[in-house]
C-alpha cells in the first residue's frame, strides 16, 4: 500500500465506506473528505469514530460551527503531501466536478506516493458495464490530472448480496483492468457474506459504519 491512496467512485459505489474501513484497519493518520458534491453518507460524519481510532479527519466544516459545509477544504489536506511522515486517504467525489478539486494539490502530489483507485460497484446503473466503467475512468483521469493506479471491486447488493454477485463484478472489473493494465487492488465482501474464494486483490470485510448511521 502506498503512503497516500486517493479513492474516487461513482455515488453510490461505497467508497466513503471504504475509505473509512481503510483509515480504520490500516491506521492511517489523516482521512480527508474531499466529496463537496454528495450531502450523505460522508466520511466527515464518522467523526468521532475516527478521532476514537486516532485517525484525524480533514473536510469543510467550520470547526465549532455546526452544519457549516462550504465548498473548501482546510489547509491541513496538503499536510501528506509535504511531510512524509503521515499516512493518508483522500475521499474524492466520483464526478467531473467532484475530482477537479484533486487539482489542488497537483503540483505537491509525488506519483512514487499516491494510489489513486476507483471504487466499483457493478450493480449501481452508472457503472454497470466495462464501457460505463471505462468511460467514468477517462473522465476521473481528465479533471484531475491524475491517472488512475488501480481499482477496488465493491459489487454488492447490501443485505442481499452473494459470493456470485462478488464474483460476477469480478469477471467485469478483472476484463477491464486487464485491457487498461491495471491492478484489482482490493476486493469488498460484506460481513454477512460466506465464501472460501479468493478474489482478486487484497480481499477485506466491510464493515458498514456508514449505513448503519443514514439507514
Amino acid at each position: 500500500m502506498k503512503r497516500i491512496q486517493v479513492l474516487t467512485g461513482h455515488y453510490g459505489s461505497g467508497k466513503s465506506e471504504i475509505a473509512i474501513n481503510l483509515a480504520i484497519e490500516n491506521k492511517i493518520d489523516m482521512l480527508v473528505d474531499l466529496d463537496v458534491v454528495n450531502p450523505y453518507f460522508r466520511s466527515r460524519s464518522m467523526h468521532e469514530l475516527l478521532e476514537a481510532h486516532q485517525v484525524s479527519l480533514v473536510e469543510s466544516t467550520i470547526e465549532k460551527a455546526l452544519g457549516s459545509d462550504l465548498p473548501f477544504i482546510s489547509a491541513k489536506g496538503s499536510r501528506p503531501f509535504s511531510d512524509k511522515s503521515l499516512t493518508a486517504i483522500y475521499d474524492l467525489a466520483g464526478t467531473h466536478a467532484g475530482a477537479k478539486l484533486l487539482m489542488q494539490y497537483r503540483e505537491q502530489i509525488d506519483i512514487q506516493d499516491v494510489d489513486f483507485l476507483v471504487v466499483i460497484n457493478i450493480f449501481r446503473m452508472e457503472t454497470a458495464t466495462k464501457e460505463q466503467i471505462f468511460d467514468l475512468i477517462k473522465t476521473l483521469e481528465a479533471s484531475s490530472q491524475l491517472k488512475v493506479t488501480g481499482l477496488i471491486n465493491n459489487t454488492n447488493l447490501m443485505k442481499e448480496t452473494t459470493e456470485e454477485h462478488i464474483k460476477q463484478g469480478e469477471a467485469v472489473i478483472k476484463s477491464l483492468a486487464e485491457q487498461l493494465n491495471l491492478p484489482i487492488r482490493y476486493t469488498f465482501i460484506e460481513e454477512h457474506v460466506e465464501t472460501n474464494h479468493i478474489f482478486e486483490g487484497e480481499n477485506r470485510r466491510l464493515v458498514r459504519y456508514l449505513a448503519k448511521k443514514w439507514l
